[in-house]
């Protein structure tokens, strides 16, 4: 029985990096059933009011998995990152980074075996932002 999966494939080159993606676990042999759904600037020109339709979310939520191509959110109209909203609506609140030397590859360094959880939802993705004076902004995190 397959795996569905909400398909997100995003905007501007993410429709390309999507499809290559899809493409890299059907040549896998994953036996996934895809379900596309809109978020971005891609919602936008889906009709869409919001660039976080609450259908991709319930499909989200529904399947519990999601495969998300890059997503444009509009600069200097007040929106927030589409990425940054779906982290925190989800409470995805960490990126995990495994690096592993891989066999036949030649690099600086041997053997290596590391993960790197990078915490995505605070610190500069808080959204707590003010400009001091013109041309000078703040972030600070969220207390």
């Amino acid at each position: 029985m397959p795996t569905n999966v909400v398909l997100i494939p995003g905007d501007g080159i993410g429709p390309e990096v999507a499809a290559a993606a899809q493409r890299v676990l059907d040549a896998a042999g994953a036996d996934l059933a895809w379900t596309i759904s809109h978020a971005g600037e891609a919602a936008i020109a889906a009709g869409e009011k919001q660039l976080l339709p609450q259908k991709t979310l319930d499909l989200i939520e529904q399947y519990g998995v999601a495969l998300k191509g890059p997503c444009t959110t509009p600069v200097g109209t007040g929106f927030r990152s589409v990425n940054v909203l779906l982290r925190k609506t989800l409470d995805l609140y960490a990126a995990v980074r495994p690096i592993r030397s891989m066999a036949g590859v030649e690099t600086r360094y041997r053997n290596v075996d590391v993960v790197i959880v990078r915490e995505n939802t605070e610190g500069l993705y808080a959204g707590i932002e003010n400009e001091i004076k013109i041309g000078r902004a703040s972030c600070r995190e969220r207390v």
